[in-house]
């Protein structure tokens, strides 16, 4: 079993940054691949973001394409979110996943809030 623990949302003006952690427990983490997640009101989740277990590739929806990146720190069991130039349509509840082949985990989420 892996638990995970988003945290680093918040509400922050449009052009401006926060960086999400999605801390895992568990001592295979490096072996899972990692997404990052959202979901805002009346909508679809999406997917935003995705690091392979090795830390590469990357890649990325294109709407946040040059503003966001994902990274890991597998000596932490971290996988993080840094969003720069953040829009009002950011807004949205993130969501941190693991997989590897049919195992799958979520977390419980991190409201980020962007005021134009």
């Amino acid at each position: 079993q892996v638990h995970l623990v988003e945290s680093g949302g918040g509400l922050v003006q449009a052009g401006g940054s926060l960086r999400l952690s999605c801390a895992a427990s568990g001592r295979t983490f490096s072996r899972y691949c990692v997404g990052w997640f959202r979901q805002a009101p009346g909508k679809e989740r999406e997917s935003v973001a995705l690091i392979w277990w090795n830390g590469a590739p990357t890649t990325y929806t294109d709407s946040v394409k040059g503003r966001f990146t994902i990274s890991r720190d597998n000596a932490k069991n971290t996988v993080y979110l840094q969003m720069n130039s953040l829009k009002p349509e950011d807004t949205a509840v993130y969501y941190c996943n693991l997989f590897r082949g049919a195992d799958e985990y979520w977390g419980q989420g991190t409201q980020v809030t962007v005021s134009s």
